[in-house]
């Protein structure tokens, strides 16, 4: 199973990213605790959630879920969608198809 799309992979992973970094322990992901992570200059967290995101996109290709932190990433496919389940009350959807 590959995931399919038609936006730029770019523009996936910038809106992927954004949504990973609302995860509120996405850190524990690189097995880094809340002080390693609030070390880090913001760059550096930016290089980590996107490579984050990259890794995940790849993963979901070969699975349906993964996990990041408390959080969940699925692909669903019926849909065309990403989902970034953050926390329970707060779920984005990463749309793989270019808008008309």
């Amino acid at each position: 199973m590959a995931i399919r799309y038609t936006r730029p992979y770019d523009e996936i992973l910038d809106e992927l990213s954004g949504a990973l970094a609302t995860i509120p322990d996405c850190y524990e992901t690189f097995e880094m605790s809340a002080q390693e992570w609030d070390e880090l200059k913001p760059a550096e967290r930016d290089v980590c959630i996107r490579t984050l995101a990259d890794d995940l996109f790849y993963v979901l290709g070969s699975s349906s879920a993964a996990e990041a932190g408390s959080g969940k990433v699925e692909y669903d496919k019926a849909h065309h969608v990403i989902k970034v389940i953050s926390t329970p009350q707060l779920v984005h959807l990463v749309g793989l198809r270019e808008q008309a």
